[in-house]
């Protein structure tokens, strides 16, 4: 379980095929506290240390996790939002964010608002997932809410601090990122279809 507040920012140092997997090498700033079989969120995907040496460590992503997410995208020296697993009885700061990518969506459009910027996502609802004005969103691991709530795209405000801190300074119109939908809205979107369905 993550709460969408990024810790840090890792470096793609290795990336490796084996069949339809692919090692993940990051080097990051709290590699030195991780073991083998701890949980890290990689642009909001949860995936499992394998490997720990110095400070890069390996996770594998899955042929599954591959086509959902923007994670069969990466280059050598790519930039990637890391957050460790939270502890039990520490402060909920963002959302309870599961680590379980529903979908990509595309940025559409970036605006600069004197200080802060809008980031603007389009998805495909073919999956089923909706946004609300105002709900919780998680993007690339990033826990924000969700303004200009539409049928299929939203936007996103974005303080000085996230954009410098998160890899979304290199963001720009045609970027794929990664979407957790509110899991409290799933659930409900879930109950309701069945409502109507057996109405």
């Amino acid at each position: 379980m993550f709460s969408g507040i990024i810790e840090a920012l890792g470096e793609i140092t290795n990336l490796r095929k084996e069949l339809n997997n692919l090692h993940i090498t990051v080097k990051s700033s709290f590699t030195h506290a991780l073991k083998v079989d701890q949980s890290v969120a990689h642009n909001g995907v949860c995936l499992t240390v394998v490997n720990v040496s110095g400070d890069e460590y390996t996770v594998t992503a899955i042929d599954e996790t591959l086509q959902k997410s923007n994670l069969g995208k990466l280059s050598i020296g790519d930039k990637i939002n890391l957050e460790r697993c939270m502890k039990l009885g520490d402060r909920l700061d963002g959302h309870i964010v599961q680590g379980h990518v529903d979908q990509t969506g595309t940025c559409t459009n970036v605006q600069e608002t004197n200080g802060s910027w809008m980031f603007t996502f389009e998805y495909d609802l073919g999956f089923n997932n909706l946004t609300v004005e105002k709900g919780s969103i998680s993007i690339n691991g990033v826990s924000l809410t969700v303004v200009n709530s539409k049928q299929n795209t939203f936007s996103v405000c974005i303080i000085p601090y996230t954009y410098e801190h998160t890899n979304f300074h290199a963001f720009q119109i045609g970027t794929i990122v990664n979407l957790e939908f509110d899991i409290v809205g799933k659930y409900i979107s879930k109950m309701m279809a069945g409502h109507k369905k057996n109405s």
